[in-house]
């Protein structure tokens, strides 16, 4: 039980993080291209890269910290529904072009993100 509350508090703040960031984004970004979304999943990628390969990997947060921030923090922070209703849009708004890119940005930064955190996290220990 312990475990679910760990992944509740997590998630919230994730998601408050998503929240702002998105809206951030909108804010000063233009608004034909989801840059919200992709912000967010680019730093969760990173994010849970760092926490997994660096911090977990190197023993130095317990199991309900990882829990709380890769399962809670990241699964609340990033947001593959909305990346998938976004990429919709574009194509009944027949932005094909746009919507390929938001396909590959997603797939290929967030992979990036990671590796470069998986690389990150190898320098430091």
């Amino acid at each position: 039980m312990q475990n679910y509350f760990v992944v509740f508090i997590g998630a919230g703040f994730g998601g408050i993080l998503r929240y702002w960031m998105s809206d951030y984004a909108y804010k000063v970004m233009p608004e034909n291209f989801p840059y919200g979304t992709l912000s967010v999943n680019l730093l969760g990628s990173f994010l849970i890269g760092m926490f997994m390969f660096y911090l977990s990997d190197n023993e130095l947060i317990s199991l309900d910290m990882r829990i709380f921030l890769t399962t809670g923090f990241c699964g609340g922070l990033t947001t593959f529904s909305t990346f998938s209703y976004e990429t919709i849009n574009l194509l009944k708004d027949k932005e094909f072009l746009l919507a390929g890119i938001n396909i590959l940005a997603n797939v290929l930064l967030t992979l990036l993100a990671l590796f470069i955190a998986y690389k990150i996290s190898k320098l430091l220990s």
